[in-house]
């Protein structure tokens, strides 16, 4: 068996890989660190389960989720991530994420959660079991990000954390006018007319640091 522990920083892959060779001995391991080295490895090897960064340099991880899951719909993947679960685990976990992983908290779930994973099933942690089961409470209406798709939902986390819209072009690869079309069709789904409305609202519903 075989895990693939794909982070941009060698030395959390080397620590990840050391919590789960305790808790698995007889597995093996392989490492990327982007995107495009995940998709070659996942192209010529056998790979049990992913470990993946949401963070990654380049394509986001969550574009190489889906891009995973397109290619290879029946491997599961683990999202291990440094934002809190209010601002990915649901997407990441309706995009085919068998898990979402706090990395503050993989010490002790990542074993847990890779095992699990393994025999067939999907990991949640209590906390956000609890708050999913909380939403079961509120009002059908949906929070008004809840709208936006994946990429717009990248981007106005960005915008409202106080990036430049040249910036956030840079980093995914597109154009200053693409990101101006993005902030515009995230500003009407979200009926808003500015960037201090968005970031308010982003604070507030703890959609960024």
């Amino acid at each position: 068996m075989h895990i693939l522990i794909a982070d941009d920083h060698a030395v959390v892959r080397r620590g990840l890989r050391e919590i789960l060779a305790d808790a698995l001995p007889d597995v093996g391991f392989s490492e990327a660190g982007n995107g495009d080295e995940v998709l070659g490895q996942l192209g010529k090897s056998t790979i049990a389960l992913l470990v993946l960064d949401i963070n990654m340099p380049g394509r986001s991880g969550m574009d190489v989720l889906r891009d995973v899951k397109h290619n290879y719909p029946r491997l599961p993947v683990i999202i291990l991530s440094v934002h809190s679960e209010e601002q990915y685990a649901v997407r990441c976990l309706r995009a085919g994420a068998a898990a979402y992983i706090n990395k503050e908290s993989a010490s002790e779930e990542l074993a847990i959660a890779t095992k699990k994973i393994l025999s067939g099933g999907r990991y949640m942690s209590a906390s956000l079991a609890e708050r999913l089961i909380s939403t079961l409470d509120e009002p059908g209406d949906k929070p008004l990000h809840e709208s936006l798709s994946d990429r717009e939902h990248e981007v106005m986390k960005m915008i409202a954390a106080g990036v430049p819209l040249t910036e956030i072009g840079e980093r995914l690869h597109v154009s200053v006018k693409t990101i101006s079309s993005y902030r515009a069709r995230i500003m009407e789904k979200m009926q808003m007319t500015s960037n201090a409305e968005l970031t308010r609202y982003a604070m507030t519903h703890g959609l960024i640091d």
